[in-house]
């Protein structure tokens, strides 16, 4: 999986990682929160999904990186959804396993979500979250969702 970032270019998952350790090693002192989230975007030749990651450093910035994809084309909003949510789900998941072998267990991954209570996925909201909080990891939906509402969405168009 290649992520791309704007400042580094192309990565590896596990360079993204290592930039990610490295960022937080810059100043240690700060807290901080990993986010993940995917949106989608239809057009005529596919689906195009987008995941990113971001490194937030409270109160004085971020990085993120992200991978885009294209799939067939998927007309079902629910399914759309439901597969953005998966696509977060295994990429949080495979965060958390990297940065367990680099001893930082400590670190959990927040999972952003692109539904929200006002439009079409207000529906869906406790099926998508109960998936998302049974696996693990917490769940945030717009408007606090930025990973997914905000740099993902940037690059699905």
């Amino acid at each position: 999986m290649i992520f791309h970032s704007p400042s580094k270019g192309q990565m590896e998952l596990n360079q993204v990682v290592n930039d990610i350790l490295a960022y937080i090693s810059e100043d240690i002192d700060r807290p901080y929160k990993l986010l993940v989230g995917s949106d989608s975007h239809p057009s005529q030749q596919g689906t195009c999904f987008v995941s990113a990651v971001i490194i937030h450093r409270l109160g004085k910035g971020a990085r993120y990186y992200y991978n885009k994809v294209m799939e067939q084309k998927i007309k079902s909003l629910r399914q759309r959804i439901f597969y953005e949510a998966s696509l977060s789900l295994t990429l949080a998941d495979q965060l958390s396993h990297l940065l367990k072998q680099h001893g930082h267990e400590e670190m959990k991954v927040e999972i952003h979500l692109d539904i929200g209570t006002h439009g079409e996925t207000r529906e869906l909201i406790r099926e998508v979250t109960g998936m998302i909080v049974n696996s693990g990891f917490d769940a945030k939906i717009k408007p606090n969702a930025c990973a997914a509402s905000k740099v993902a969405d940037k690059y699905t168009k």
